[in-house]
C-alpha cells in the first residue's frame, strides 16, 4: 500500500542539541526525526516502543535505513518545524519522509525505514505484518 499522511511538530533546540559553537550537532538531527516520528505514532494511538502482544512476542520497530541531508545550520534556541509524511506503507514496514525548517528556510530533510519485528526470539528479531490495528489507523487517516 503507497499513502501518504501528514504530521507536524514544533521543537526548541534546546543547549543538548548543539555542540561547542552553538549549531545542532548532526547526531541530534536523528533524534528530532524519531521524536517526530513518535508523536505522530502517538497521535493514532499506538505506543511507539516495544509491545508485548497477548501470545507473549514482544513487537518493536527497528531501523532498516536512515539518512538525513543537511541544508542549512540550526542554532541553540530556534524553534524548528519537523514535518513528517508515512510515504510507504509495506507489509511490514513503514518509510517516513522528514523536513525539518525554522521558518521558509529548509535545515534538514530524511528519510527513516522501520520494520515492524518479533524481538524476543532466540534467533533474534524477525519481521512481521504491521500490526491490523496500526494498518487500520494508517488507512483511516489517508
Amino acid at each position: 500500500m503507497t499513502a501518504v499522511h501528514d504530521y507536524r511538530t514544533r521543537r526548541r533546540v534546546e543547549f543538548a542539541d548543539t555542540d561547542l559553537s552553538g549549531l545542532v550537532h548532526f547526531a541530534r538531527f536523528f533524534v528530532f526525526m524519531e521524536t517526530a516520528e513518535h508523536e505522530f505514532l502517538r497521535s493514532l494511538g499506538v505506543d511507539p516502543g516495544a509491545l508485548l502482544v497477548e501470545d507473549g512476542r514482544l513487537i518493536g520497530w527497528p531501523r532498516a535505513a536512515a539518512s538525513c541531508e543537511y541544508l542549512a545550520p540550526a542554532h541553540y534556541g530556534e524553534e524548528l518545524e519537523i514535518h513528517l509524511q508515512v510515504e510507504r506503507v509495506g507489509r511490514t514496514s513503514l518509510t517516513f519522509s522528514i523536513a525539518i525548517s525554522r521558518g521558509a528556510t529548509a535545515v534538514a530533510r530524511g528519510k527513516v525505514t522501520t520494520v515492524c519485528c518479533v524481538l524476543n526470539e532466540p534467533s533474534g528479531p524477525r519481521p512481521v505484518p504491521i500490526p491490523a490495528t496500526l494498518a487500520r489507523r494508517l488507512r483511516a487517516t489517508s
